[in-house]
């Protein structure tokens, strides 16, 4: 058991020095991009499945109501929170639209789509990271493994190049926590 303890940490210790010795600019480029959206009235709208959706409504709560500082409520939403119409769409249509659905009834020019995908092949993450460039969002996914389609589909791509789910899902959300950190600086 000492030796799972251990070889855990240092996997996840080894993997986030990696992502501090990679370029940081797709991480700074996105919390330019929320931080601006938000500036000009628009929201952030954020998805992901299993994990990832925890860690979507994660994000979204930072935004509305604070990670560290006091600041205004800044707007966002997690796709993932209201099971109505995730059920709704699933059942109607296909569990491949749940997201991109909600882009086309809630997304507007200029607010960002931030797709969450682990294994970067999510196939509602990818329909909804298209529907949301053709409707002039800007699109951001956060990634693992090689990126996959997800991250093709985003102009703005975060990848954690790991195969571990549970590594990616730990350095994901120390990302978040610095784009979140970066985007409410610009706001405090």
């Amino acid at each position: 058991m000492k030796e799972l303890y251990r070889a855990t940490l240092g996997e996840t210790i080894a993997l986030h020095q990696r992502l501090m010795d990679a370029d940081p600019q797709p991480v700074l480029a996105s919390a330019d991009a929320i931080a601006a959206a938000m500036r000009g009235g628009r929201k952030l709208l954020i998805f992901g499945n299993g994990g990832s959706a925890s860690d979507a409504q994660h994000v979204a709560a930072e935004f509305v109501n604070r990670f560290q500082r006091e600041r205004r409520a800044l707007a966002a939403i997690a796709l993932t929170a209201d099971t109505s119409v995730l059920t709704s769409v699933a059942n109607d249509a296909a569990f491949d639209r749940v997201f991109a659905r909600q882009i086309e009834a809630l997304g507007q020019a200029g607010d960002v789509a931030f797709g969450i995908s682990t294994s970067g092949g999510s196939l509602n993450v990818v329909a909804a990271l298209v529907a949301a460039r053709q409707h002039g969002l800007t699109t951001v996914a956060l990634t693992g493994k090689d990126g996959g389609a997800a991250g093709r589909a985003a102009e703005i791509h975060i990848n954690v190049p790991s195969p571990t789910t549970a590594r990616v899902q730990e350095a994901h959300r120390t990302l978040l926590h610095v784009i979140c950190d970066l985007v409410e600086r610009a706001f405090a």
